[in-house]
């Protein structure tokens, strides 16, 4: 069945008992027993919930794996699946990461013993090189966040299989329906659900996908343990959101594609970062194992001082964190989603202060381009000014 297909049909015949197509929300924390040593399968929603099993289960449909699990958020999901590791394990990671993830690691699973190295992931020798006695997984990026850099992740599988580690890749970005990491070879894929699968800037949810049953098994008995799990309603509006995941998708990528264009040949704008682009870094390996280039972008100014006066003066599009809904968002890194990631680091993997991430929406093109030619103009005009 194709991806399309499954997304519209996810929560359809769920329902035996009235055939209702939109999933019912099962409110429910708890559930009788019908007997003594008897369960319908549903006990206690922390562990089990009729609406979130389904969400679980399609999201794990979606990635090709053999389970899958909702949480309250991106970070709880990752959160959650470290406590695979153990103190003084070691992990290798992307080193142009999300600032939470970066936060997560260095923050907190560092006091806990578990040391994390981070490596340019686009060159597989340096993944190899940072592989230690103790190393226990490959935790990758692609694109990264926020300069869209490529890692080959069938690379990076070869590499973990050598020395016996999983490999957990984030396809927030992506998404199942351009880019599966479990059919690459990959253990675990998670996403931030919050973003393009919910795509509605309504819903706060982490999502994870597992390509082996055992370790959907440990993965299980942690959620349920630590109980981070995403509520029925939220699980509902996950459901409802991912439906029209191909078409909005579609619809972003367009856009990105005709912004990244238009960006490109702006006298202000000194770099874009988009994989759609023709000689971008790493576009043959994300070609090959991608089928689009997401509605993810970055771009560089002339001047940091641009900075504020385009934020100021943008129109239609929202400056604002996050990304992945129908709206054009547009967000600085190195004051917000990066900014616990200390400045000479960040800079020296591109996160300058001359950066600005766009999730371009799904509005016209049109428009879009007419805002960011306004805000660029007014920019230019005020520094000018100065």
């Amino acid at each position: 069945m194709n991806i399309e297909t499954k997304l519209a049909q996810a929560g359809n015949r769920q329902d035996p008992l009235t055939g209702a197509v939109s999933l019912p929300i099962h409110h429910a924390t708890t559930f009788a027993h019908p007997a003594f040593g008897q369960s319908t399968g549903f006990d206690y929603t922390r562990t089990l919930n009729p609406t979130r099993k389904v969400l679980e289960e399609t999201i794990a449909d979606l990635e090709n794996g053999k389970r899958g699990f909702a949480f309250a958020s991106g970070m709880a999901a990752i959160a959650c699946l470290v406590e695979l590791f153990d103190p003084g394990d070691h992990l290798i990671s992307t080193n142009d990461l999300y600032g939470g993830t970066y936060r997560l690691f260095e923050q907190i699973l560092r006091r806990k013993g578990i040391e994390t190295s981070y490596v340019d992931s686009t060159d597989l020798s340096q993944v190899k090189a940072a592989v230690q006695p103790n190393t226990k997984a490959i935790f990758i990026e692609t694109p990264t966040n926020p300069t869209m850099k490529i890692t080959d992740i069938a690379g990076c599988v070869s590499i973990a299989a050598e020395h016996g580690l999983l490999t957990i890749v984030d396809n927030t970005f992506m998404t199942p329906y351009f880019q599966r990491p479990l059919d690459l070879g990959a253990d675990i894929v998670l996403h931030s659900g919050t973003k393009y699968l919910g795509g509605h800037n309504d819903v706060l949810c982490g999502l994870l996908a597992v390509k082996d049953e055992k370790l959907g098994e440990r993965l299980f008995f942690l959620q349920n343990s630590i109980g981070a799990v995403l509520g029925p309603q939220d699980s509902w509006l996950m459901i409802r959101g991912m439906k029209t995941l191909a078409l909005r998708m579609e619809k972003h990528q367009e856009n990105a594609a005709k912004v990244a264009a238009w960006l490109a040949t702006h006298p202000a704008v000194t770099t874009v970062y988009f994989p759609g682009l023709d000689g971008a870094p790493g576009k043959s390996v994300h070609d090959q194992q991608c089928t689009g280039a997401g509605g993810m972008l970055s771009f560089e100014v002339e001047h940091e001082s641009m900075i504020e006066p385009i934020l100021a003066n943008l129109k239609m599009i929202t400056f604002a964190e996050s990304l992945g809904g129908v709206e054009s968002l547009m967000t600085y890194p190195a004051k917000q989603t990066h900014f616990d990631i200390p400045k000479e680091v960040r800079e020296a993997y591109g996160v300058t202060d001359r950066l600005l991430r766009f999730s371009v929406g799904i509005e016209h093109a049109d428009d879009i381009i007419h805002d960011l030619a306004q805000a660029l103009q007014a920019a230019k005009s005020e520094v000018a000014a100065k």
